[in-house]
C-alpha cells in the first residue's frame, strides 16, 4: 500500500532550519505523526513528497519559506494594550496562541514596555526553509469515522463519538 487520499499515514520526522539545527524530533519525543492524507492535515508541500511512498520508505524534503509557512510580513508585528494579556509578567520570547481570523495564531511577545506590548503574529517559523527528513512507519485506509472529521482518530472510536461534519 502507498501514501494516497483518504489514508492515515504514520511516520517519524526530523525537522531542520537551513542551518541544520534540529527544530523538533518525533522519534526523541516518542511520538510519531499520524495524519490523513488528503485533508491538508500537513503542510502541502511535504504532503506532495510524500505521497505515492510505502511503509518503510526514508526521504528528505526541503521546504522554501513560501512552502511552509509563508514569508516574514513586519505588518504582523505590531504594538497592542498590555490589557490584551491577562498574564501581567510578560517577557520577550513568550508566546501564546490566540484566536485568528484562520483559526488560532500565535504571537510572540518581542517587547513590554509600560502601557503596551510589542507583538509579533507571524508564525515562528515563517521566512525559514526547512528541511523534513522522514521514515514512513505505517499507512492503513482511514475510516468513514476519520473522513468524516478529516483527521485521524484515537483507536476504538465508535461513530456515535463523531460528529459528521458533512451533516452539520
Amino acid at each position: 500500500m502507498t501514501i494516497a487520499p483518504q489514508r492515515v499515514v504514520t511516520l517519524h520526522y526530523v525537522l531542520s532550519d537551513a542551518e541544520g539545527r534540529v527544530l523538533d524530533d518525533s522519534r526523541a519525543r516518542h511520538k510519531p505523526l499520524e495524519y490523513l492524507h488528503g485533508h491538508g492535515n500537513i503542510l502541502a508541500g511535504l504532503e506532495d513528497a510524500l505521497a505515492e511512498r510505502a511503509v518503510g520508505d526514508q526521504s528528505s524534503v526541503t521546504l522554501s519559506p513560501a512552502e511552509a509557512y509563508g514569508e516574514r510580513d513586519e505588518a504582523l508585528v505590531r504594538e497592542v494594550g498590555r490589557d490584551a494579556f491577562s498574564v501581567s509578567d510578560l517577557e520577550p520570547g513568550m508566546r501564546f496562541q490566540t484566536p485568528g481570523d484562520d483559526g488560532p495564531e500565535i504571537v510572540t511577545v518581542l517587547e513590554t514596555r509600560d502601557d503596551s506590548v510589542l507583538i509579533d503574529t507571524n508564525h515562528p517559523l515563517a521566512g525559514q526553509s526547512l528541511t523534513y527528513r522522514v521514515e514512513v512507519l505505517d499507512i492503513r485506509d482511514a475510516t468513514r469515522a476519520e473522513l468524516a472529521k478529516g483527521h485521524p482518530l484515537p483507536p476504538g472510536t465508535t461513530p456515535d463519538e463523531v460528529e459528521d461534519k458533512k451533516m452539520v
